[in-house]
């Protein structure tokens, strides 16, 4: 089980230096865990990636279609308070923008105490260090697990 925060899930969507490892990593998982706001996250960093000129708006909306397939697949951690506690806690503790807390709360709710049996899935460094820290086994480009 795996729990994928969206700096993992976008380069399966986009072509990105990461694309390949996502792949690799997509293949071997059996149970793909995202937080409630996950589509929202990927649709902004597409978005952001079309405005930066990144992306023709053709390659955004075949992204878009591959985010659709990939959300009918996987399984949600739907909104908590419990979550939004745990976020508010970890915005204190670590450098981290309200959206990443809320995704690291999400992993953190899901796997309680089999937190170092769950694979966190992130390409973000600021947001992996804050796993690493609160116990999570971390998966970075070029990792397995």
């Amino acid at each position: 089980m795996r729990f994928w925060d969206s700096s993992a899930l976008v380069p399966l969507l986009a072509p990105q230096s990461s694309t390949q490892a996502a792949e690799a990593l997509l293949r071997t998982d059996h149970l793909m865990l995202v937080w409630w706001g996950t589509s929202v996250e990927c649709t902004s960093a597409l978005a952001r990636l079309e405005r930066e000129r990144a992306l023709a708006p053709s390659d955004v909306a075949m992204a878009q279609v591959r985010l659709r397939a990939l959300a009918e697949t996987w399984h949600e951690v739907l909104p908590h308070v419990r979550i939004r506690a745990t976020a508010e806690r970890l915005l204190r503790v670590h450098p981290l923008r309200a959206a990443d807390a809320l995704q690291l709360a999400a992993a953190l709710e899901v796997t309680g105490p089999l937190r170092g049996l769950t694979a966190f899935v992130c390409f973000d460094q600021r947001l992996a260090e804050a796993a690493a820290r609160e116990g999570l086994v971390v998966i970075e480009p070029g990792t397995s697990g």
